[in-house]
């Protein structure tokens, strides 16, 4: 019977990442159990070592194995941009587009009144401390377009106008491939609102 307490427990804690629910929990478990030498075993070690060696960027928030990350000590990089990104993997994909070729800060998220999140929560000091400090002309706002997302795009823009710097935010509305039929209204907006010459 304590096997099937430490087994839930473990559902439980699986079961609450992203992605995932009760029933893809169970079976990844029950799937790694029956696979302990070839599959269970190597994951572990491999948390172990993600667990001991990554850390955050000082200047970017980026993860990395040392405390300067591989972004910014690129001296290809172009220093006059500066990309403003959630969280890591918002700036993991904009790299894989292959696309841009700045600087990034991550906030660790966005304000969020219900959830109780504000500016001190967020890294917001150590970026307005970086614009400051550096002749970066354009700010680009890559944040997600939720209403807690523009919350924050039009508080940072605000925020950091001050310095004279370029901002922008990454353009809304119709993906590529996208069909007018399947989208929602607030998507549809956007692309209205945000419509350009067509050249």
């Amino acid at each position: 019977m304590g096997g099937n307490n430490i087994l839930e427990d473990l559902i439980k804690k699986l079961a609450s990442l992203p992605g995932l629910g009760p029933r893809s929990a169970r079976r990844i478990i029950f799937h790694l159990l029956k696979n302990k030498k070839n599959m269970l075993h190597p994951i572990l070690d491999a948390l172990t070592k993600v667990e001991k060696s990554i850390i955050n960027c000082l200047i970017c928030g980026n993860i990395d194995l040392t405390e300067k990350c591989s972004i910014c000590n690129d001296i290809k990089r172009n220093k006059n941009l500066l990309c403003i990104v959630e969280n890591v993997p918002d700036l993991w994909a904009l790299e894989r587009s292959g696309t841009y070729n700045g600087h990034y800060h991550v906030l660790g998220g966005v304000l969020s009144a219900i959830d109780g999140i504000n500016p001190d929560q967020l890294n917001i000091a150590s970026l307005e401390n970086r614009i400051k400090s550096s002749n970066q002309t354009e700010i680009i706002l890559a944040i997600s377009a939720t209403l807690d997302g523009q919350t924050t795009a039009h508080y940072l823009s605000k925020l950091l106008s001050k310095y004279g710097n370029k901002i922008t935010r990454l353009a809304h509305g119709v993906p590529v491939g996208g069909e007018l039929d399947y989208l929602d209204d607030g998507t549809i907006t956007q692309a209205l609102k945000g419509r350009i010459i067509f050249e």
